[in-house]
């Protein structure tokens, strides 16, 4: 609720809309957003009928206790109530897996949140690196601080995404991102401060898309052929071959081995191996050297 989180009434916000300009109260653009009790419950008993996970970002310990009444097993504390630790801790004590988003915090505060969390007793806990800048241009998106919040307090880490498109969303997920956080509209034309950055079905069913195929192509750290590269092995890589037709009883030279495709002989490294050594038969010229070529 507004009055939970704004004191100061005469308090302004200037966004863009439309294509133009817009500063109004900061107390009339959030009251405009509030979601009642019922609309909360209805909009979480929607989710869950269509499969999709709910969760809510509460200002209090009232709305914390409200997610959780709901049977919710998530919720979001933003960027603007880090700091805030009466909040934090009571999001800990609800046993609800606990994401902060960490958007204008320094590292020190940052690590006062995680303290409260876990003093609390919170367990499951989720960092959002964050810039909170509406929309982030890209230099400021500093995607880096992912795997560097990651490292530095031992949580998963995400990224609360309030850049336009979609490359910053994808490259966090390169970098580890468990959860990425992205406004949606249904239509970018709409009245608000958010609609000209934020993803529209299309652009958001790109996203997914996007993400799922990164997600496959990250693949494993493991290093060695895949089972395509195995069946290419052959066709693709090289083999030592006689430059020359040769007679059993030669000494192969330097000048006589070559390298080739296929990859059904001896492989390149076995070429100084090679050089020096008595064939016990005739060879044809491009014909693959193989151990049973060399005399013994």
């Amino acid at each position: 609720r507004t009055h939970e989180f704004l004191a100061d009434r005469a308090l302004t916000y200037t966004y863009t809309s439309r294509g133009r300009e817009v500063t109004e109260s900061q107390w009339d653009l959030f009251s405009r957003c509030e979601l009642s009790s019922p609309a909360l419950a209805e909009l979480c008993a929607h989710a869950r009928a269509r499969g999709v996970q709910f969760f809510a970002t509460p200002t209090s310990a009232r709305g914390v206790a409200e997610l959780a009444e709901l049977g919710c097993d998530l919720v979001k504390n933003g960027s603007d109530c880090l700091g805030h630790l009466p909040l934090v801790r009571a999001m800990a004590a609800s046993g609800m897996r606990t994401v902060l988003s960490t958007g204008m915090a320094t590292l020190a505060e940052i690590d006062e949140a995680v303290r409260a969390f876990r003093g609390a007793g919170g367990r499951e806990l989720v960092l959002l690196a964050c810039t909170s800048s509406y929309p982030t241009p890209d230099g400021e998106v500093h995607l880096r601080r992912i795997p560097a919040l990651a490292a530095a307090f031992g949580v998963p880490c995400g990224f609360s995404d309030h850049s336009a498109g979609t490359s910053a969303a994808l490259g966090a997920v390169a970098l580890g991102a468990c959860m990425i956080e992205k406004h949606f509209t249904l239509d970018r034309a709409l009245e608000g401060p958010d609609q000209h950055f934020s993803s529209d079905p299309r652009e958001f069913a790109e996203l997914v898309r996007g993400v799922r195929a990164l997600e496959r192509q990250l693949g494993a750290s493991a290093i060695g052929p895949t089972a395509g590269e195995l069946a290419a092995r052959t066709a693709f890589r090289l083999s030592c071959v006689a430059a020359a037709p040769l007679r059993a009883g030669a000494r192969l030279a330097a000048d006589q081995i070559l390298l080739r495709r296929p990859g059904d002989g001896l492989p390149p490294t076995a070429f100084d191996f090679l050089v020096g050594k008595r064939l016990a038969r005739d060879v044809r010229a491009g014909e693959p050297l193989s151990l049973e070529h060399l005399a013994a």
